[in-house]
């Protein structure tokens, strides 16, 4: 009974009127971080997987590939629950400038071989933990596949935002409204909310991305590509969600509900 009794008591503050947009979350004080970085060549079995889940940060990751041939992998994973440790440069986020990011994953791949090498990426902003309930996903069975991605996802405040803490940060961003100046002053280089992939592939086997972005009764986007064959392909997938909290207007208004 009290699951049930828990999510009433949502389902009423929803109807009258409390914030209901995604602001940013705020990062542990006791943050955690992890970081990979590895070059390999050679020539056999191929059996590579990642899996980072962060309820605190509304972060799922998974990453896998198996096969058997001509194989080089030049590849870095960095996470950080504090984005202001982690600047990386990704073209299509802030101009290109470095942003805070609290994962990001730069992969450099090259293969060759009679058995398929198959695998895939998912990078999720996962709702039921204060995400934006974005997902990325790429999947593939090729022969032949020379790879350049970078991965990467972003959705905690600041960890030392100007003139304020992280857990005052949201009230400053909702009276910051419509000002995007003041906006951008109070998030400087961290994209929050951030979900996406940029990608140069070449290939001969079967490849493609889903991605979607739902929200129940709100929202719903999806967008499916796949290939087989012989192809060059360039792509970037990328969903991104103003940190502004915004008040959702209700019947209810004033209602002692």
């Amino acid at each position: 009974m009290k699951g049930v009794t828990i999510v009433i008591a949502v389902a009423l503050m929803g109807l009258c009127g409390i914030v209901l947009a995604n602001p940013p979350l705020v990062p542990p004080v006791q943050y955690e971080q992890f970081c990979e970085s590895h070059k390999v060549s050679g020539t056999g079995i191929i059996d590579v997987s990642n899996s980072i889940i962060d309820k605190k940060i509304a972060l799922e990751y998974f990453d896998t590939m198996n096969g058997d041939g001509d194989f080089e992998l030049d590849q870095e994973t960095a996470y950080s629950q504090n984005a202001d440790v982690l600047k990386r440069n990704v073209s299509s986020v802030n101009g290109g400038n470095k942003s805070n990011l609290n994962l990001v994953q730069n992969t450099k791949m090259i293969y060759s071989g009679q058995t398929p090498l198959t695998g895939g990426r998912f990078i999720n902003s996962k709702a039921f933990y204060g995400g934006i309930g974005a997902n990325v996903q790429e999947l593939f069975s090729v022969n032949e596949l020379e790879q350049d991605e970078t991965a990467f996802f972003s959705s905690t405040t600041p960890y030392n935002p100007p003139g304020t803490t992280p857990e005052n940060l949201i009230g400053s961003l909702a009276k910051a409204g419509r000002d995007q100046d003041a906006v951008d002053a109070l998030m400087g280089s961290n994209p929050a909310h951030l979900v996406g992939i940029e990608t140069k592939n070449s290939f001969n086997g079967t490849w493609g991305t889903d991605a979607t972005w739902h929200r129940i009764f709100y929202k719903d986007i999806k967008a499916h590509e796949m290939f087989t064959g012989t192809f060059e392909a360039e792509k970037i997938l990328k969903f991104h969600e103003n940190p502004v909290p915004e008040r959702q207007r209700a019947p209810c208004e004033g209602i002692d509900c």
